[in-house]
Formats: structure tokens, sequence, C-alpha cells
């Protein structure tokens, strides 16, 4: 146990450390942008006297250090700063878009992981039989499919011809029938590379966990093979697993922002996609960094479970 808290401390206290160094990869790199975050928010046509005030209000006539510095103190204090005319708050439009962004991914993982969970236990039970063979074929084709082209398709399918789901629209309540409709499309086109992905994983260390000796010896004792794999080699084999899964959710939010666009969803990807397009470089840079801070929380927590279904780690 002692072990196990001195490893969960050292994740804890790694996570400022990397927070402050996303913070300052973020801003510098955005520091490079060639649009003025003035004219960005005042417009092209605002005059040079506009333009000075702008910047003299928002510190950005000062050194670049500085205006880090500012940066931290707004963002320990929930400000990310202001974009547009009417300087829309980023911390606002973020608070909006963050949810369903991860509404996306995780409806996504749980989708993926699902399928991935069942097709790589069977392959694994009937290894080199005409299942595996046909879930090993259905596998890779997953992960041959961009997720883009295959929300394209589902678009085209199941809402242009056959008319059963909607392609875009206004984000109804968390849960509701019509959520549940809306998303479905998005988190499925979201969660097949996935799904593949992980099929291969688990089938491979399915595999390997029941070539053990503990394996045939228990079988061989007489417990029903049945029992020795829910039992025994289901919880070693999802080792391997969850440190891939651990790896892929910033790869499923990453795509979560370019499906959210295919599909119109109010998320990430539209504010990121409204900044670029419209020299709003606060709002990326604000999206851009809570993505990246969601990232490292959540790889966090998969580096702790992962402690917790590895007895050999916390035994170190």
């Amino acid at each position: 146990m002692n072990n196990l808290i001195r490893l969960i401390g050292r994740r804890l206290i790694a996570l400022p450390i990397m927070v402050l160094g996303v913070t300052f990869l973020v801003f510098f790199v955005m520091s490079f942008s060639p649009v003025d975050p003035a004219y960005g928010a005042l417009g092209e046509g605002a005059t040079q006297e506009a333009v000075q005030l702008y910047r003299e209000k928002h510190g950005l006539d000062q050194p670049w250090i500085v205006q880090y510095g500012d940066f931290l103190g707004g963002m320990f204090q929930g400000n990310l700063g202001e974009y547009g005319v009417n300087a829309a708050s980023v911390a606002e439009r973020v608070s909006k878009a963050f949810p369903v962004t991860m509404q996306l991914t995780f409806f996504g993982l749980i989708i993926g992981v699902v399928i991935a969970f069942i097709l790589g236990v069977v392959a694994a039970v009937y290894r080199d039989k005409w299942p595996d063979q046909v879930i090993r074929i259905f596998s890779i084709a997953c992960i041959a499919t961009p997720s883009f082209w295959l929300a394209v398709l589902l678009i085209l399918v199941f809402s242009i011809n056959l008319k059963l789901l909607p392609a875009s629209g206004v984000l109804p309540p968390l849960f509701t029938g019509g959520w549940w409709a809306r998303m479905l499309l998005p988190a499925l086109a979201l969660s097949v590379p996935l799904a593949g992905q992980l099929t291969r994983v688990i089938r491979t260390s399915m595999a390997e966990e029941l070539d053990r000796d503990y394996v045939r010896t228990a079988i061989g004792a007489g417990v029903p093979r049945g029992t020795v794999i829910v039992k025994n080699v289901l919880r070693n084999a999802m080792i391997t697993p969850v440190t891939v899964l651990g790896l892929r959710i910033g790869y499923l939010m990453g795509g979560a922002v370019v499906i959210e666009v295919i599909f119109n969803l109010p998320g990430m990807g539209m504010a990121i996609l409204d900044g670029v397009s419209s020299n709003f470089p606060t709002l990326v840079q604000g999206v851009t960094l809570v993505v990246a801070l969601a990232f490292i929380v959540i790889n966090i927590v998969v580096d702790m479970l992962y402690i917790l279904i590895n007895p050999r780690i916390r035994s170190v």
C-alpha cells in the first residue's frame, strides 16, 4: 500500500510541472502567429490609435515574458482572454464547447472498448479458427478506415439516404433521446479505428495469457476453462490494453475535434475553426491549452488505473 501511495504521489507531483510546460509551449508557439490580436479583435479596418489603445489595455505592448506571466495569472483565475469585436470571453466559449468534446470522446471510447473487448476475447478463445480469421480481417479494415471518411459515409447512408439519424443541428440535453440520435454517428465514426487497434491488442494479450503455465495447470486440475478465463486470464490480460488505451485517448480527443466540424457539433473543434477562420489567436490558444491539459490529466488517471490493476508495479 505504501508503494502504491508513493507511485500515485509521483504522478500528482508531476502534474503541475507538466501543466506549466504545456502552458509555456502553447503561449510560446502562439506568439509566432502573424495575426495581431488587436486587429483580430477590432477588425482589419481599425485605426492605429484604436489598435494602440487595445494593445496597451491588454498588455500586448509588454515584453513576451511579462505577457506570459499575465497569461498564467489570468489562467489560474479562470481568465483565458477575450476575442472578437464584442470582447467575448474565451473561458466562457471553452466552458460550453469542452463538455461537448468530452461527451463525444467518451461515448466513442465506450463504443470502441466494448466492441474491441468482445471481438478480442472471442478471437483469442477461438485462436486460428474461423472466428479469429474473420475478426482479424474486420479489425484490419477498421484500422485502415480514416474517421473523417467514415463520418462522411455514415452521413451519406444513415442521414441522407435512409434518413434515420440527424447529421447536424442543435445538440439536445445530455442523455435524452435526441442526444443519443445526434451523438451516435459521430461517436461511431470516432470509435471504429480505435476498436480495430484495441481488438488486436486484446487478442494478442489474451492469447499470451492463455499459453501460460497456470492456465494449463488450472484446467488440468479440473477447473472449467471458462472460470479460469473470467477469474484469472481476463484481469491479467487487460494490463497491456489499458496502457495502450491511455495513449489512444489523446488521439480520440484530436479525432473528436475533426469529427465535430464534419457533424457541426458545437465543441472544441468548431471553436478552433472559428478562431482560425476569423483570426482570433486568443481563442485558438485557449482551446489548444485546455485540450492539452485535459490530455495530461486523463493520462495521469490512466496511469493510476494501470498501477491499481497491475500488482507487479505496486510491489516495486
